[in-house]
Parts: structure tokens; sequence; C-alpha cells
């Protein structure tokens, strides 16, 4: 075996057990953050204290989807850099918005990115493919050379693909045509926080720290403004139609 087939390999691996696990039993909402540990501080563009904001933002989330949920609602929630996006089905418009508002307000949550879409929930086939496919973007991202595959979050929800991270503008459109190309994408959606060189150059040199130190906890951490890749109407996130 070839050593530039280890890192797809892993990747395979990896979907394949988080399918195991996430199909394994029928609950209505998912989390999308997993443990920040020291390797993924270590290599993610966000401070490490984004990252913890993170996890907690998608854990309070979740809580709070889930005392409104009905069997109905099957609602993923995912953070990053303190954007928090929200996928997935409900019965009516009246719970997709319940939903936005039920995480309104949580903690240094900056923006809320509602994806959420109304109709019957996803299959097993569907969550089964879905999964895959988001096995096949990150393989993709990561094989590419010109990349930093961990600028990137991958959600898919019914063939549409979330490109949730931190990076340059060159780097999303690049992001963004890989993912194009990969087999059984039906949309890109880029819920993106774009950053010059500059401003990337500088956060890799101050090594992950959040500031001010001092902050009070429990408030917002100042962040640069965000540029959304173009600037939309409203929510944050660009739809971007396979070509």
């Amino acid at each position: 075996m070839k050593m530039t087939s280890i890192p797809r390999l892993v990747l395979t691996l990896t979907a394949g057990a988080a399918l195991a696990a996430a199909l394994s039993a029928c609950v209505p909402l998912v989390v999308g953050g997993a443990a920040v540990g020291a390797g993924l501080v270590a290599t993610d563009r966000r401070t490490s204290g984004a990252q913890l904001d993170d996890q907690g933002i998608e854990l309070r989330g979740a809580s709070r989807i889930r005392e409104i949920a009905n069997d109905q609602m099957n609602i993923s929630v995912t953070s990053f850099n303190r954007q928090l996006l929200l996928t997935g089905t409900v019965a009516t418009d009246a719970d997709r918005r319940r939903a936005e508002a039920a995480v309104q307000g949580i903690d240094n949550v900056r923006s809320v990115v509602n994806e959420v879409r109304v109709g019957p929930g996803r299959s097993f086939q569907v969550r089964s493919n879905d999964t895959f496919i988001t096995g096949k973007v990150k393989a993709s991202l990561l094989d590419a050379k010109d990349l930093f595959a961990n600028s990137f979050k991958i959600v898919t929800d019914d063939g549409v693909v979330y490109l949730m991270g931190l990076a340059t503008r060159r780097e999303v459109d690049r992001a963004t045509d890989i993912t194009r190309g990969v087999s059984g994408v039906q949309k890109v959606v880029r819920v993106v926080e774009v950053v010059s060189d500059a401003e990337l150059a500088g956060q890799l040199r101050q090594g992950g720290t959040d500031a001010p130190a001092a902050a009070p906890s429990g408030s917002r951490v100042p962040l640069p403004p965000m540029d959304p890749v173009p600037a939309p109407a409203s929510g944050g996130a660009t739809i971007t139609p396979v070509r």
C-alpha cells in the first residue's frame, strides 16, 4: 500500500465507524461537534477558546431543541467559530421558526444559519449516503495539496454539503470547486468566515490564544467581522448550485 493512500483509508474507516454509531439508534437530534483534544487544538485554525465555545454551543443548542422537539423534528446542530448551523427536517414552517428561536441568545453565538427544511424525515438510506458523501468530501479536501483540510467542517444533509470554516477567499473557492466534483453532491452551501492572508498569518502567529485574556466568564469574545462569500441578503449562507 502506498503511503499516500493512508489518509484516505483512515477517513474511510472513521466515516464507517461514525455511520455505525450514528445509525445504531433513532434519535431526533444530532450534535455536530466532537470532543476537543490536544491534537485537534493544535491543527485547528480556531482558537482553543473558540473550539471549546463551539462544543458548548452545540450541547446547549441540542438541549434547547430537545425541549421543543416532537416526533417529526429531526435537527442537527453544528457550530464553527461560534456560528451555529441548523440542518434537518421539521413538519411545519412554524416548527422551523421555533427551532431557530430556541437557539437564539445562546452565549457566544454570533449568528444562526437556519437551513432546516419542511418535509418528511430522511430515510436510513439517505442518512447513510450523507455520511458517505461527507467522508468523500473530507478525503478529497485532504488530497488537495493546496488546501489545509482542517480549515473546513463538513456537514451533509440530503446531498447538500455545507462548508463551514475559517479560510481565505482562494481556499473557499478551491474547496467549493472540489466539493462540487464529488459524486452525489447536489448543492454546496458555504457558511464560511473569510479572512485575508494577512489576517490568517496574524492569527497563526498568535498561537491560538483568545483576546482579551481577561474576558469575564460567559462574555462574548471579540472577533473580526464576518465576510460571507459573497455577501448574502440574510443568514450568512450562500447557496451555490452544482455546475
